[in-house]
């Protein structure tokens, strides 16, 4: 049980959230105030959760903005659950979709599950941090369970939903699988019986799914929180790894950092609020000594990128990160540690490209060169048939991966 103040507790909880309602968010500003009384009472900590399903092997910064908030969550005395998503990845969630998503295969989903809460642990307390996996009890629901939970909803208020009302009058098709995908989510908070659910901001309509269900259960109905959905690195679109303007937490620091150096000016506002630890007054502080002028805007990107990572890797690792990228990227000179890939017979880029690592596939290799990304000893490097003969060599692609090319 928090010794904090309520009405301190609910200014750090609240600060970032998003309704797109002024309404709604005083609603649920006032619910969580209730809430936070009555489990004082109780003697306990609030219940908090969040859900992800399981998109592919690594968490990206994106996914820590509920992270962050379920961390202050934590570091004032409630309680928090990770969900999981081993049963909802197989359902797929429509929220953020103008079309149909594409379904990934159970056996991907169980392999990338343990990976996903492992990476959570980069900004939750492990000790303080309870992890389920929702195919435990949603597997175990009967035919018979899912048509007590469907009655509770009509097909009008789904159509209402911004994505699906577009694709409807597109004629697109609608899966009548997608509609299943709020009760799923919202039978999550049922079954942990949770007082406060995250999510980002197109999730609401899940999370008010979970209020019902709760309801119907003879439960009080849970406080959503939501957040708002953080740009790429190319300060307009989502982040997203379908996009490639994602940074992973899985990383290296000097690739975290190089990442965060290369945002827009005007992207770095959400991420002092959503990705820092900073406590609230001097996130404020930050903001207005921008706004001002009182900070030039690449000394508070140096500040900002270093806090992040910092945050996941460490202070040493972000005083690294910060050196290299002033070396290689300010100064012009190349790193004083890379990677070394020792080769015996000559190959053409594309192939050592690929056989090295600094690409995922030929075809991206190809995409690199054809975009003027591929540097060997600083020449550009323009022809995906070019080879290269073994020796002493430094490869580069893009602004920071390096790579140092010997005989063997």
């Amino acid at each position: 049980m928090s010794q904090v103040p309520i009405d301190h507790q609910v200014a750090i909880l609240m600060h970032g959230s998003e309704f797109g309602d002024d309404e709604l968010k005083a609603f649920m500003t006032d619910a969580l105030r209730k809430r936070l009384e009555q489990v004082g009472k109780e003697g306990r900590g609030l219940r908090v959760y969040c859900g992800y399903d399981v998109s592919g092997p690594d968490l990206h910064l994106g996914h820590t903005v509920t992270l962050r908030k379920l961390r202050q969550f934590q570091d004032l005395g409630h309680d928090v659950t990770i969900v999981i998503g081993t049963f909802t990845t197989l359902i797929g969630d429509a929220s953020d979709q103008d079309s149909i998503r594409v379904i990934r295969p159970l056996e991907g989903v169980q392999r990338d599950a343990q990976a996903y809460a492992e990476q959570t642990f980069r900004v939750l307390d492990r000790d303080r941090t309870t992890v389920k996996y929702n195919h435990e009890w949603l597997g175990k629901l009967s035919f018979g369970d899912m048509i007590e939970l469907s009655s509770l909803f009509t097909v009008q208020q789904f159509l209402a939903r911004d994505n699906f009302r577009k694709r409807h009058r597109r004629g697109d098709a609608i899966l009548l699988r997608e509609f299943l995908y709020p009760l799923a989510q919202g039978y999550d908070a049922a079954e942990l019986r949770t007082d406060v659910q995250l999510g980002a901001t197109e999730q609401l309509f899940n999370l008010m799914a979970g209020r019902k269900l709760q309801e119907h259960f003879g439960q009080p109905p849970q406080v959503c929180l939501t957040l708002p959905i953080l740009v790429g690195t190319d300060g307009t679109m989502r982040m997203s790894k379908s996009r490639g303007n994602y940074i992973a937490i899985a990383d290296e620091p000097k690739e975290k950092y190089g990442k965060l150096m290369s945002l827009p000016d005007q992207a770095m506002g959400s991420y002092v609020d959503l990705l820092t630890r900073w406590p609230l007054d001097e996130k404020l502080d930050f903001g207005r000594e921008l706004d001002d002028g009182t900070i030039h805007p690449m000394e508070a990107k140096q500040k900002l990128a270093w806090e992040i990572v910092a945050s996941f890797d460490g202070d040493e690792a972000a005083d690294a990160a910060a050196v290299h990228f002033a070396r290689v990227h300010q100064l012009g000179q190349l790193p004083e540690e890379m990677p070394e890939f020792a080769f015996s017979a000559s190959m053409t880029i594309v192939d050592l490209l690929d056989e090295a690592g600094l690409c995922k596939s030929k075809s991206e290799a190809r995409r690199v060169i054809q975009q003027g990304g591929v540097k060997l000893d600083g020449a550009s490097v323009t022809e995906i048939d070019t080879v290269v003969a073994p020796g002493e060599a430094i490869l580069q692609v893009g602004k920071r991966r390096f790579l140092r090319l010997v005989s063997g």
